[in-house]
């Protein structure tokens, strides 16, 4: 071999100077927030009341696997079904397989290239015999990207397997999250199943009472009436409740990859569900960073700012090198008893008049750029409000519990109250009947007011982005 190696090694070493740069910004991230809080005043949640714990909020990290904090065996086992089976997360598991894939083809791309280069010619005419033409030999392509636009092709590339994986992440929190409040909705609606099948026996007591009463002349057709009208209206809770449990179970069954009639979730009960006291909680600048949807949206801004920088390299030269070395020879035989014969050469496009079309897209990629921090700003915006307004609903949720909890305290007393006149004979039947119906409604809006408050709980963790690894 001769100098063509070392001359091409030059060549590439000049280009590689030549690229030190690249055109367009360099992607700066977005400084963090400057609040210290989500809401004007710091909160807590309230006290629920004697019958339930109070929650605290603190600042700390959520502990992995945060649906664990539930303390249910039965919730564990289909949280960990749902992240093997559930074919929404296995779609976003393969998008980011196809973009890690296209990331790394754009930066097998900077390399040179090498190829392998066979020909075989045969030619004839005008009377002369047919000739035979062989040549084979390696071939080196370069491109030298002196502007940057193969670096911020790259660049970009990354960036969108970071939005897919921060997309991922966005997945499995929020189909956790699912599983969780289905299976806190399939225990609050049995609950309340419970409370109205109470409620129904209380009806249908007081309308025994008051057909015994007409039939011995102390109650008229209307006090009848009033009674089964009741006991009707009463009736009508249960359809929404069961159509409340079975919409559950059929989402969790899909949420875990099944079909309903495949797979029938456990029968989650809050005696068997733990309401986590300790909530963590993440300052802004930590939310930024931990958030799925913020990731990705800072990844997208990442992207566009690559794209603006691909954009701009447009219009400068780009700058391409091969080399060849090659056996030529008239029979296969002999293809390799010559010296190669070797080639260098240098190509450079630079545009001239594309009629305005290369500006346009570089002030459309910078347009898209804008609308891009924008867009994370928004989400930012966006993530904040929802911290707060979990925050302000945990709080509310404790008063409206305690409230509740004393609703259910006074009609007990009143329904003590009552049994006791009536025992003593200064009241009637149908007044205990009366205080027991309101007992038994009062149950059932702590039964409501609890079950939000698990919900509130579960959202908690889904806002502040907890991880679910």
């Amino acid at each position: 071999m001769n100098s063509g190696p070392a001359r091409l090694g030059a060549t590439l070493l000049l280009a590689a100077t030549l690229g030190g740069c690249a055109a367009g910004p360099d992607f700066v991230a977005p400084l963090p927030p400057s609040q210290r809080g989500y809401t004007p005043q710091p909160l807590r949640p309230a006290d629920a009341g004697a019958a339930d714990p109070r929650q605290t909020i603190a600042a700390g990290a959520a502990a992995p696997r945060w649906w664990r904090g539930f303390d249910s065996r039965a919730l564990d086992d289909v949280v960990e079904l749902a992240l093997r089976d559930s074919p929404r997360l296995a779609q976003a598991v393969d998008a980011l397989a196809q973009a890690d894939a296209l990331a790394r083809a754009e930066a097998g791309a900077r390399l040179p290239q090498l190829d392998v280069d066979a020909q075989a010619v045969r030619s004839g005419g005008g009377g002369a015999p047919a000739a035979h033409a062989y040549s084979a030999g390696p071939l080196v392509s370069y491109d030298a990207d002196a502007f940057g636009r193969r670096r911020r092709l790259v660049e970009q590339q990354f960036a969108l397997a970071e939005v897919q994986r921060a997309q991922l992440d966005a997945v499995r929190q929020a189909l956790v999250a699912a599983v969780v409040a289905r299976a806190i909705d399939v225990a609050a609606a049995r609950a309340q199943l419970a409370a109205v099948a109470q409620l129904l026996e209380t009806d249908r007591a007081a309308l025994a009472q008051t057909l015994a009463a007409q039939a011995a002349g102390g109650a008229s057709a209307a006090d009848v009436a009033a009674a089964r009208s009741q006991l009707a209206a009463d009736e009508a809770l249960l359809p929404p409740l069961r159509q409340g449990e079975a919409l559950a179970r059929d989402a969790l069954a899909v949420l875990v990859g099944h079909a309903p009639a495949d797979w029938r979730p456990p029968h989650f009960d809050f005696a068997q569900l733990q309401l986590p006291l300790e909530l963590p909680l993440v300052v802004p600048s930590a939310l930024v960073r931990q958030r799925p949807d913020i990731v990705a949206a800072q990844a997208q801004l990442h992207a566009a700012s690559a794209a603006l920088g691909v954009a701009s390299a447009d219009l400068y030269p780009q700058l391409t090198l091969s080399a060849s070395w090659s056996w030529q020879a008239s029979a296969v035989g002999a293809l390799f008893d010559q010296p190669a014969l070797w080639q260098l050469a240098a190509g450079a496009t630079a545009p001239l008049f594309h009629g305005g079309a290369l500006r346009a897209r570089r002030d459309a990629a910078a347009a898209a750029w804008r609308g891009q921090l924008a867009a994370y700003r928004d989400t930012v915006l966006g993530a904040f409000g929802q911290v707060a307004d979990v925050m302000q609903a945990l709080d509310h949720d404790a008063q409206l519990l305690a409230a509740q909890g004393r609703a259910l305290a006074a009609a007990e007393t009143s329904l003590r109250l009552q049994q006791a006149a009536w025992a003593a004979g200064g009241a009637s039947y149908a007044q205990v009947l009366l205080a027991q119906r309101a007992r038994q409604q009062a149950l059932l809006g702590v039964v409501r007011a609890r079950a939000q408050r698990y919900l509130d709980t579960a959202q908690w963790f889904a806002a502040i982005g907890a991880a679910c690894d």
